[in-house]
């Protein structure tokens, strides 16, 4: 008996100094996790009081990773009311209240990834609240990505191609491609994590034709195009060449006509002085008679 009232004695000064001592224990069953965007999760958070629930509290809080250094507040649990942030109503919540400080993410966004505190008190119990920590990572495929070209496309010019895409986790690999007449991977200049140029110098008529970008992570690949043309002048030396021997023909005709009209004109002239030569002998034979016969009257 006296042995059952020294055990029974620990057990009360032990219950006794958890509830003057004693703090909330916090145990974080998940320490990373990663959801693919759209999806629900939960963020589990598991605590252990002494004390009876009727004033409990919990606080969720969340470390965007772009913004560490500045936490907003999620949802609350305080004297059995629920307050939700504003920008998540209706996407979080507490499944297993008051036994569970678990909650839900539902139509998770990329803006959801950070890490989130889970911190809990209940009093009468005295210290600091317990507080564990998670980081939630969102995963999503790359967004269309848009595709734009810059520069002078004349022969010997030189053209950019550049490749912009918004989002995707885990960030989006990058490539350009020609596609025609086949397939060449082209060597790309990263501006960042999530844009991408290619710089084509001294171009000709070899270049034109359709360009792809891709931006592909483990979710899928998206592409967009750009058609180059490239302005090519015509070669204005066979032109010439037929000018010129256009020229020298329609020369050669006109001279040709000109000694034809020449010779013409001389044969012509020399047929009206030879009749007239021939014109002048005869009425000399033909007067010469008559004149003899009055030389003798």
């Amino acid at each position: 008996m006296g042995c059952a009232g020294g055990w029974l004695l620990w057990a009360m000064c032990l219950v006794s100094t958890l509830l003057e001592y004693g703090a909330v224990r916090v145990t974080m069953r998940d320490t990373n996790l990663e959801v693919v965007q759209g999806d629900s999760v939960t963020l589990p958070c598991s605590f252990f009081t002494m004390s009876p629930l009727s004033r409990l509290n919990i606080i969720w809080t969340l470390a965007p990773f772009s913004d560490p250094d500045f936490p907003t507040q999620v949802i609350v649990f305080d004297h059995g009311q629920v307050i939700e942030n504003p920008s998540l109503t209706g996407r979080v919540g507490f499944p297993g209240l008051p036994w569970s400080a678990d909650i839900i993410l539902n139509k998770t966004r990329i803006s959801d990834a950070g890490t989130y505190r889970c911190m809990v008190s209940n009093p009468p119990e005295t210290g600091d609240p317990g507080i564990g920590e998670l980081a939630l990572n969102v995963l999503a495929p790359p967004s269309l990505p848009l595709c734009l070209w810059d520069g002078v496309t004349d022969m010997g010019g030189s053209v950019a191609l550049s490749c912009m895409v918004a989002e995707g986790v885990p960030t989006p690999e990058m490539r350009w491609d020609k596609l025609e007449p086949e397939e060449i991977s082209l060597p790309i200049n990263m501006d960042g994590d999530l844009s991408g140029s290619v710089q084509i110098i001294n171009i000709s008529s070899q270049n034109s034709g359709l360009y792809r970008c891709s931006v592909t992570n483990l979710l899928g690949t998206q592409n967009c195009y750009v058609n180059l043309s490239i302005y090519s002048p015509p070669d204005s030396s066979p032109g010439i060449l037929q000018g010129v021997l256009l020229t020298l023909f329609m020369a050669l005709v006109l001279l040709a006509l000109l000694v034809l009209v020449l010779w013409l004109h001389r044969s012509g002239q020399d047929r009206k002085w030879t009749e007239g030569k021939e014109e002048e002998c005869y009425n000399e034979i033909r007067y010469t008679p008559s004149l003899i016969k009055r030389s003798f009257v």
